[in-house]
Order: C-alpha cells, then sequence, then structure tokens
C-alpha cells in the first residue's frame, strides 16, 4: 500500500521515467511540464455525456486556459470546438485544424480587421457592445452572414469569491447589461433591428463563483433570449453561448465539481436551454485542463532563515504568476520526491518553497509541511494544466519549460511526445542577429569568450 492516490501514482511513474529518459535532469532540464493526454481525453467524454445529445452542442475549449497548438489540435481529434479571445488565439485554433464554424470569437477589444477577417472566415463572433454591433454590421453590408452572431449580456448577479474571475457585477467589463435602466430595451431594439443577431452569450465567471450563480446567469441569458423570440413573433435567437467557468478543486485530487453537477444545476434554473428549441455553446477551459497537468523542478539548494527551512527551486512566477502574486486566492498542493522521481518518505517539516526570481515573494508555498526537501530533488505541482507553464511570464528572461504529453500504452509503459520544446535562454537576437553566437557561449569556458573581445 502506498498510500498515494492513482493520479499521485501515475505522477510518480510519469516523473520516473522522465528521469530516465532525461526529460528531466538537474543539469540539463531543471524544470520541465506534464500534460496527461489520456485524463484531457477521459475529462472530455465526462464532458460530452453530461450534457444530451440533443439539442445540438459545441463544446469550444477557452484557448486561454491552454493556447499550445498540439494541445487544442489533441483537443480538435476528441470532438471539441474552439473559443478564442484575440487574434493570436484565433491563430492558433487555425494553425490546430479547427473549422471555422467550430470556433467561438469572444473578446472586448475586436478591432474592426479582427472582425472582417471572422467575418470572411465564418467564425461565430460574440460582440461585447454596440459600437461593436456598429462595427459588425458596417462589414457586413448587405451580405447574409455565414458566423453564427451574438451578444455577450451581464446579469449583473454578482460576483464570487475571487473578484478578478467574477464577470457578472453590476460594473463588469465585460458584455451589456441587462438590468441597467434602458439598456435592456435598447438591446432588445438591437435584435429587431438585427436579424443577423441569432444567438445569445453570457459567462458569470469562473473560479471562485458558486454553481447556483454561474447557472442564474444562463437563466437569464435564456429568458432573455425568450424575450426576444416572443417579441419577434419568430425564433430569431437560435442558440445560447452559456460560456464556460466550472471551478476547479485544488485541494486534492479529487475532480468536484463534476460537468453532472453543473448540468443538475443548468436544468433547475434554466430548464427551456434544454426544450430543443435552442443550439448551445459552451466555453470550458480550466476544468478540461487543469487537473491533466503539472509542473515538476529541481531543488537547486536549500537554507534555512530566521529558523525555517527554505528550498530554491526552478519553479517559481514564470510558471505560477496566479499563485506567487495571489497565494490566498490560487494556491497549489506540492508534492516532493527524491531524484529518482519517487514519492519521498519523512515526517512533514514545514518550509517554503521558492522560485528562481529576484524577488523576495516568489514562492510557491509558504511554511508548507512537506518531507524535507534537499538538492537534487525533485517537486511537483499539480493541477497546472491550465493557466500556467501554457502560459508563462518572462520575468529575469527565465526561459519557457519544455512541455511533453504522456500517454500510458496498454503494456502500462509511458510514453512521451513533445508539445512545445524548451525555450534556449541563450537563443538571443541580438545587434545583428547573432543568436547562434551567444548559444555557442554557453558551451564554452569563459576565457574562450572573453578572448574574442566579448565582455
Amino acid at each position: 500500500m502506498t498510500g498515494l492516490t492513482p493520479a499521485a501514482e501515475r505522477r510518480e511513474r510519469i516523473l520516473q521515467e522522465a528521469v530516465l529518459q532525461g526529460l528531466l535532469d538537474a543539469e540539463r532540464s531543471q524544470l520541465a511540464a506534464f500534460v496527461d493526454l489520456d485524463g484531457v481525453a477521459a475529462t472530455v467524454d465526462s464532458l460530452h455525456r453530461a450534457f444530451p445529445a440533443s439539442p445540438r452542442v459545441l463544446h469550444a475549449f477557452a484557448a486561454k486556459a491552454n493556447c499550445l497548438v498540439p494541445v487544442l489540435a489533441e483537443l480538435r481529434r476528441l470532438g471539441m470546438g474552439c473559443e478564442v479571445a484575440t487574434a493570436g488565439e484565433l491563430a492558433r485554433s487555425l494553425a490546430a485544424g479547427f473549422a471555422p464554424d467550430r470556433i467561438v470569437f469572444d473578446s472586448p477589444a475586436k478591432t474592426e480587421a479582427e472582425l472582417r477577417r471572422a467575418l470572411d472566415l465564418g467564425v461565430a463572433v460574440n460582440a461585447d457592445n454596440h459600437q461593436e454591433l456598429a462595427r459588425i454590421d458596417r462589414a457586413l453590408g448587405d451580405r447574409v452572414p455565414v458566423s453564427r452572431i451574438g451578444v455577450r449580456v451581464n446579469s449583473q448577479l454578482g460576483g464570487g469569491s475571487i473578484a478578478a474571475m467574477s464577470t457578472a457585477t453590476s460594473t463588469s467589463k465585460f458584455g451589456i447589461p441587462l438590468a441597467d435602466p434602458g439598456s435592456r430595451r435598447r438591446l432588445l431594439r438591437a435584435y429587431h433591428d438585427h436579424p443577423w443577431l441569432t444567438w445569445v452569450h453570457t459567462h458569470a465567471g469562473s473560479q471562485g463563483c458558486p454553481l447556483d450563480l454561474m447557472a442564474g446567469g444562463v437563466a437569464q441569458a435564456v429568458a432573455f433570449a425568450e424575450e426576444v423570440n416572443a417579441s419577434l413573433g419568430r425564433r430569431q435567437v437560435v442558440g445560447i453561448d452559456i460560456g464556460g467557468g466550472l471551478p476547479v478543486n485544488f485541494a486534492d485530487d479529487e475532480t468536484t465539481p463534476t460537468f453532472d453537477t453543473y448540468v443538475r444545476q443548468l436544468r433547475a434554473q434554466a430548464p427551456a436551454l434544454f426544450s430543443g428549441g435552442y443550439e448551445i455553446v459552451t466555453e470550458f477551459g480550466r476544468s478540461v485542463l487543469a487537473k491533466n497537468g503539472f509542473t515538476a523542478a529541481y531543488v537547486e539548494y536549500t537554507k534555512s532563515m530566521g529558523g525555517r527551512p527554505i528550498a530554491v527551486t526552478h519553479a517559481g512566477v514564470q510558471v505560477a504568476t496566479r499563485t506567487v502574486f495571489h497565494p490566498d486566492a490560487w494556491p497549489l498542493r506540492i508534492e516532493a520526491h527524491d531524484r529518482s522521481g519517487s514519492v519521498k518518505r519523512g515526517g512533514p517539516v514545514r518550509q517554503d518553497i521558492a522560485g528562481p526570481a529576484c524577488f523576495a515573494g516568489d514562492l510557491l508555498a509558504r511554511d508548507r509541511a512537506l518531507p524535507l526537501l534537499e538538492p537534487g530533488d525533485i517537486i511537483a505541482v499539480p493541477d497546472t494544466g491550465a493557466y500556467y507553464f501554457s502560459t508563462p511570464f518572462h520575468y529575469n528572461s527565465l526561459p519557457e519549460p519544455a512541455v511533453h504529453g504522456v500517454r500510458t500504452g496498454g503494456d502500462g509503459h509511458v510514453r512521451f511526445e513533445l508539445l512545445r520544446p524548451a525555450q534556449d535562454p541563450w537563443d538571443v537576437p541580438g545587434p545583428g542577429g547573432h543568436g547562434a553566437t551567444l548559444r555557442r557561449w554557453a558551451h564554452e569556458p569563459v576565457h574562450g569568450a572573453v578572448g574574442r573581445g566579448v565582455g
């Protein structure tokens, strides 16, 4: 009996194999990240099963959660669409092979050029405000759009425990408010004036938002769609984009809440959503990828300060930006492993887990009870498959780590595939484009470089 959860045993097995294959190495690759592609497939399957087969549902993965093209391509193969919020994410979704009609473009700051391109491609567009609706009208001219076009509405029902993740507050920057004086009437008029407005979009928030708030926001969107259709005497609004936002449990390996739990909330608060009269789009991101990825880093040094042990590792603000700057809102678990990748045994010792960046707050965990870490040990940071290593922060010019996809064959053998190569810190485009010369310096004695007049 190991006392480990199945997920923890799997991480241990992956780490052991990564060390054996040199994907983690104390001298050459001190930091790496892993995406469990088998776990991703299981999660996507649970999402598909949670929603009914009829009406038609498109689950569009929120690219912001993990915008690596190979990851997006894997999600496409699993039957998902893609939700994008920038031109860069749109480009990545197309590179991953998504058909334009399976891409949804959301952004509060779309340019006219971006709108024209999306409409020309046939990408679905959710307008954020009345000025954007006017731009869409000009871009379309007399054309009948091939894109699905909707409006993001803000139910203004309130926020969750993390203000930055709450988008249904009375003053949110997103969408058109439904409760402000005169706003609902003006938006209803927009649907009357623009027959190409056939969708309603909403998103109440994500981490820290309770399910009843999220489902309540969807209920408001459905009620508005019903109001539009009733006032027109026909079903102009044919689809509801309910957004994503399902929170993730960062406390342990249990997946909670589940997609099934959320659908039960939706059925209770917005039964008309499942009446068959509306197509549905979802935009889940964190809940699809977070628990299917982890980060691993070597401990470089250990010390004691004020009586507290400190382990200095190669994982910090560059791969865990939210946790470092807002540790109370975004706590992460830390697992201790020895240099072979095996889970480290020993009594718990309270210690700080620090990153490599040059500022005092670069800490993954404070006063955390773990087996005492030593130089050469490895820490694993679970639940980082979304928003962490896939969107690195380049503080101190810290390089992007390699990201490896993981599959386990029927024979139990762990197989890796490179999803993103490690960034070479010496690959710097200097004056005249001498990046290759800089790479040579990394492998030569210092005097060799100085002897050629460098420095």
